[in-house]
């Protein structure tokens, strides 16, 4: 018995395929064939596939030039199914992702066989539907009586077929346009089927171990504290004065504005006085017991200093103050906006929910901690910023640099910010604490142009340039991008236990089918919020221009805010603005200058100009996303902790009461330059 290890060719058919597909890949070191007569018989060849020097696949021909092709498919299945069983291969690609490419090979060659495939229309039909997916019809690629065949032939290389039959003339033209029709939707789903296509989603950002529940995680040191606090916080007592801290707090108006000069010149910091003296007042012991540190007169950093200073610490942050409330629109308010009113179950103000609760609920747990005699190991720091709502260049920026200046580079364990809450998604209770955090900046469109006399305008003023270039925003909107959102969706998909069968069906699909992808992506456009955690938005809030009726405004401009993708960039925004005006810079002959480069020619003659650039100097990049593995640390017990919280609070005990997933929100923080 002899053997014959034959070198595989292009792509072309089974083994084309497979190997051009392994090959670029780059998985494994040898993909070969080798064709054994059998003893005794020799018009009876077995066809083996070999992948790294073993068999894993096995094809019989009973007649070698007859039937290679199929015991070649047979053989090639083989392999097929061992890489996507053996977890070597499998843990990298999904099956259904290995057939994708295995398509694509098989199909893309077959666009050259056009022309081949009408002569042979009347077997083509018929074999179509018989075969599976997308393999090509094994009798339609026997090799030649005339010449052996190779033994992986091009669809060129097809053989003559036996000489035509009279048919009716009619009959064979309805049947060639069919079988060409029907050629052609097949090569076309083979293409589409082939290759996942770009999507807002970045599917290698999930895994089925990710939105795996971490345990309950309970004081094992401290139980006995753990038990009575908790006992404690399910008071009537406790409820009402939870309820007091956060409406005393909401009663002292802290609002920051987008156009506030240095501390100490404005006098409209002075309303953060009043807010600490509060905080004196109701947090006493955190006072006396924590040492505090007073940035850039508002900024507050409370440190409670742990036994083991080895231990990294943990940093609670916060905000103290609120957006402003327009005067205007007081009397459209369900309760006034500093009232703290409490109906009964909830409490109204600005900064009840953004962010003075958080900033309340930190130092509260604190204050209580005091009072219990705990002592902590790990250092405890309370971090809180005094213009969050303005991009915090005054208040966190300089608070970053504070605690990077005690810690260093990656001092800190946690950092622990304001978020998104609890929420009931398809019949189960979600917690879903922000892993990723877009980037910011507030773009100033500017247009100048000659004034004068009303009574003798020109044809456009810089008025109505201006709302050319904002109506080219609103025509123009980011398209979506790849985000962590899919995690959350996926999230939903597998613990929603009400969730529609069909969207649960899509969410999972989503991950192998362009087919679901869309699906799901349609559904996403839909939703206002889910749209805005995709990718960079844009939105248009500030316009000013003109100073009378009867004079022409030689300066108008408009402030558009972004808030950018977590995997865009400032630099990338600022270029994509810049070239959308571009055209329109040209329409209305102004010179163009975007983020201080020069874009039109200078020196050349003009009816006004165009300028962009960053409205208040508080650009801010995306953050990173954090990991949220079960092996994450961080990850790890906050979600424990989550959940333990969750179930004391309402005498729950299993598991998966409360399912914790990663999830993104819509805007920033606002806690500038805070990196370790």
């Amino acid at each position: 018995m002899s053997s014959n290890t034959i070198s595989l060719p292009s792509p072309g058919n089974y083994a084309g395929a497979l190997h051009n597909y392994m090959q670029e890949r780059k998985q494994i070191n040898l993909l070969s064939w080798v064709e054994i007569p059998v003893i005794g018989n020799p018009t009876q060849w077995t066809v083996h596939c070999k992948i790294n020097g073993e068999i894993k696949g096995t094809g019989v021909a009973l007649q070698k030039a007859a039937a290679k092709q199929a015991a070649a498919k047979q053989a090639c299945e083989g392999c097929l199914s061992f890489l996507l069983s053996d977890t070597e291969y499998a843990t990298s690609e999904s099956s259904e992702s290995v057939q994708h490419a295995m398509i694509k090979y098989l199909c893309c060659p077959a666009i050259t066989a056009i022309y081949t495939v009408i002569r042979i229309t009347r077997h083509l039909v018929a074999k179509i539907f018989a075969e599976s997916h997308c393999w090509f019809p094994t009798t339609i690629m026997q090799p030649s009586k005339e010449k052996p065949a190779d033994l992986n032939p091009s669809p060129l290389a097809l053989a003559p077929f036996p000489p035509p039959k009279k048919h009716n003339s009619l009959k064979r033209t309805i049947g060639v346009f069919l079988g060409f029709i029907a050629f052609s939707f097949y090569v076309w789903s083979c293409l589409h089927s082939s290759v996942m296509e770009k999507s807002i989603f970045d599917m290698n950002d999930f895994t089925p171990s990710q939105c795996a529940q971490a345990d309950v995680r309970t004081p094992v040191k401290n139980g006995d504290l753990w038990d009575s606090l908790s006992s404690t916080i399910g008071t009537n007592a406790f409820r009402s004065k939870a309820v007091e801290w956060i409406a005393g707090a909401v009663r002292v108006p802290t609002e920051s504005y987008d156009d506030m000069g240095p501390v100490g010149e404005d006098p409209r910091w002075n309303a953060f006085g009043p807010f600490h003296d509060y905080l004196l007042e109701a947090f006493p012991l955190v006072h006396s017991s924590l040492s505090l540190q007073k940035i850039n007169t508002y900024g507050l950093i409370f440190t409670w200093r742990g036994s083991d200073s080895s231990i990294k610490p943990l940093v609670l942050m916060g905000h103290q103050d609120v957006v402003p409330v327009n005067p205007e629109t007081v009397d459209e308010w369900t309760h006034p906006p500093y009232s703290g009113y409490f109906d009964g179950t909830n409490v109204w103000g600005r900064g009840s929910s953004d962010d003075k609760s958080g900033l309340i609920g930190a130092l509260a747990s604190v204050e209580m901690l005091i009072k219990s005699g705990f002592k902590p190991t790990r250092t405890l720091v309370l971090s809180f910023g005094f213009d969050e709502e303005i991009s915090g260049p005054r208040g966190a920026g300089n608070l970053a640099k504070i605690l990077y200046d005690t810690y260093g580079k990656d001092g800190v364990a946690y950092i622990v910010d304001e978020g998104v809450g609890y929420a009931e998604i398809g019949g189960t209770i979600f917690a879903t604490p922000g892993i990723a955090e877009k980037g910011y900046v507030d773009v100033r469109v500017e247009v100048t142009s000659p004034g004068g006399h009303s009574s003798v305008p020109p044809k456009h003023t810089s008025i109505g340039i201006l709302s050319s270039l904002l109506v080219e925003y609103e025509k123009n909107p980011y398209k979506t991008r790849k985000v962590p959102l899919y995690s959350t969706l996926q999230c939903a998909a597998k613990y929603a236990k009400d969730l529609d069968k069909d969207f649960r069906k899509t969410i999972k699909r989503a991950a192998k089918s362009n087919r679901y992808l869309r699906k799901l992506e349609a559904f996403i456009a839909k939703d206002r919020l889910y749209a805005s955690l995709v990718g960079t938005t844009q939105a248009i809030d500030v316009i000013e221009g003109g100073v009378k009726a009867n004079a022409l405004p030689e300066r108008a401009f408009a402030v558009v805010n972004h808030r950018i993708s977590v995997i865009s960039s400032v630099a990338e925004v600022q270029a994509h603005n810049a070239d959308l005006l571009a055209e329109l810079a040209q329409k209305f002959n102004l010179t163009y200058k975007a983020f201080g480069q020069q874009i039109s020619a200078e020196g050349a003659p003009n009816d006004g100009s165009l300028t962009l650039s960053d409205a208040y100097g508080t650009s801010l990049e995306p953050a990173p996303v954090t990991p949220t593995s079960l092996d994450a640390i961080p990850w790890n017990i906050l979600s424990g902790t989550i959940k333990a919280a969750y179930n004391s609070h309402r005498s729950l005990t299993e598991k998966n009461e409360i399912i914790v997933g990663p999830g993104m929100m819509s805007g920033n923080t606002g806690e500038l330059s805070l990196t370790f």
